[in-house]
């Protein structure tokens, strides 16, 4: 595995499904975590999960691997929270699942914000979730995003060519289609190839477009088509060999 594969020690215990990021710092900064032996002094200390052998107070840790994982599609609504708690308490994404389901402790692959909805996948399966959100395994997502008002083209060649935000960071182009303006807004078909934090939602406000809905439709191979708002379903076989293919892991 190369130094671009590598992953992060809490990301790798909160995969594993030990703990969440902050409580995998805490176990770490405690020193009661051991990478091949030695005690780490550094979440973000980097470990192949072939190789590397992690320990916590002891006991071995491992990424649950593909035999027997489950891996869902969920339609996110608004209002909730792409993660497996919540200190402010509000609706997560486990909430909307089985009991059984959860205690199979999926995880959360990427982030949709407290606003935005649409295609989320979740699974137990931690080296897919490794590799879906890797920057050399990102797949395309696609958004249909309602804007209030027209959009102007060179607003929507701004974002075709790539623009740098006021802080600096760079952005790739994204695709865009745009559909003729419909009782005072105009839906925005957006095709991203990187994974960039709220990177529509950031685009938007500095080019002064007002969003009134982001909604997730497809990543990758898979299509959201017409899982309802709030419902789960698992991925066929033949979606998660599609899945797994497009990130290399068949």
């Amino acid at each position: 595995m190369s130094d671009s594969e590598l992953i992060r020690l809490n990301k790798f215990l909160a995969q594993s499904g030990i703990a969440s990021r902050r409580g995998a710092d805490e176990m770490v900064f405690a020193g009661r975590v051991a990478i091949n032996g030695v005690t780490a002094d550094s979440p973000g200390a980097k470990v192949d999960p072939g190789r590397d052998k992690v320990a916590v107070d002891g006991k071995p840790v491992a990424l649950p691997g593909a035999s027997g994982a489950v891996t869902l599609m969920l339609h996110k609504p608004i209002e909730t929270v792409t993660t497996a708690k919540d200190p402010q308490g509000r609706r997560t994404v486990l909430d909307l699942l089985p009991k059984d389901i959860r205690e199979m402790r999926p995880f959360p692959v990427g982030r949709l914000d407290f606003y935005s909805e649409g295609l989320l996948l979740l699974t137990t399966d931690g080296d897919l979730c490794h590799r879906l959100t890797h920057p050399k395994w990102h797949l395309p997502k696609v958004y249909e995003v309602t804007i209030r008002g027209g959009v102007p083209r060179q607003a929507i060649e701004t974002m075709r060519t790539g623009m740098t935000l006021a802080d600096g960071t760079r952005l790739a182009s994204a695709k865009i289609v745009a559909q003729k303006p419909v009782a005072g807004a105009q839906v925005l078909e957006i095709t991203l190839i990187q994974g960039v934090n709220r990177q529509i939602r950031r685009m938007c406000q500095e080019l002064g477009l007002t969003i009134l809905r982001l909604f997730r439709v497809r990543q990758g191979p898979l299509k959201l088509g017409g899982l309802k708002n709030g419902q789960w379903r698992e991925l066929t076989p033949d979606e998660l060999s599609a899945l797994r293919g497009a990130v290399g892991l068949d």
